[in-house]
């Protein structure tokens, strides 16, 4: 089993081989390692997975022991538990395409999580969920049950232990104190390339500047709508013989890659957010 190091601090000398001669000295052995320096910040970030099976110690012990080594570097890190798996909800509206395809890659072994349950605000696609044996809870939103509505949802994550939230074409708003409860744990795709086309209807506002290619972006959701730090995007071309239909079924295949790609890094740790940017390492 592998455990994987996710760690940023104040790019100085040594810190490669401080975070190396931890492992070594606790029974790990390195089987890859990654690193990038933001020049322009000073900020050092790696990303370390090593073999757990020599390890002398508990992971709780391994963290702790850790903490003594980045403090005195004031490095921020996280390190994954080998033993657990990730806990992921998806929430969706009427467009099913990327919760199928979740569920279809995760059925698969192509996504290392559990999935107990599906989200929706509307009841059309209950079959996806129950084909692939997820639990589906219809909570239906308006602008006087919105509040209720999200009071609904976190008991409903809670209560599953859920550690990422995918927004599998969830048409829906989600407010300041629900993006904060789960910072950096919100995944949205947005059905274009942002910046570009931000907000509603991307695939009208290209068809009508002309685009000649067209985008989808994964990236984390924070209070400001479609600004958050973005994880994966990709592009399909187009021309002016295309009408928005056809911009829509480019789209849709654009939409389920990114948003499987984007989910995958984030469950294989990845990803580190920093200064509304993503250091997403190979």
């Amino acid at each position: 089993m592998r455990a994987t190091l996710l760690l940023w601090c104040p790019d100085r000398p040594g810190l490669v081989a401080a975070v190396a001669q931890f492992v070594v000295e606790h029974g790990g052995n390195i089987v890859d390692a990654e690193q990038h320096t933001d020049t322009e910040l000073g900020i050092f970030f790696q990303r370390v997975v090593f073999d757990v099976a020599g390890l002398d110690t508990t992971h709780a012990s391994l963290r702790a022991a850790f903490d003594d080594v980045a403090r005195p570097l004031e490095m921020s890190y996280t390190l994954s538990d080998p033993d657990r798996r990730s806990r992921v909800a998806i929430f969706m509206s009427r467009e099913p395409h990327c919760t199928y395809d979740l569920l279809a890659r995760w059925r698969g072994g192509e996504l290392h999580a559990d999935i107990p349950i599906v989200v929706s605000n509307h009841a059309d696609h209950a079959d996806v969920a129950a084909h692939f044996g997820v639990a589906f809870h219809h909570l239906p939103v308006s602008n006087d049950t919105r509040a209720q509505q999200e009071l609904r949802a976190v008991e409903l994550l809670e209560a599953e232990g859920i550690d990422l939230v995918v927004l599998a074409r969830y048409m829906q708003v989600l407010s300041p104190d629900f993006v904060a409860r789960f910072e950096h744990r919100i995944i949205n795709i947005h059905h274009s390339f942002l910046p570009a086309f931000a907000g509603a209807r991307p695939y009208h506002q290209a068809h009508e500047r002309g685009v000649k290619v067209i985008g989808a972006t994964a990236h984390y959701v924070t209070a400001e709508l479609d600004e958050g730090p973005i994880i994966s995007q990709d592009v399909g071309q187009v021309s002016h013989r295309d009408r928005v239909t056809d911009l829509v079924r480019t789209g849709r295949d654009l939409e389920k890659i990114v948003l499987a790609r984007a989910v995958r890094a984030h469950l294989e740790h990845r990803v580190l957010v920093y200064a509304n940017k993503t250091v997403v390492f190979g």
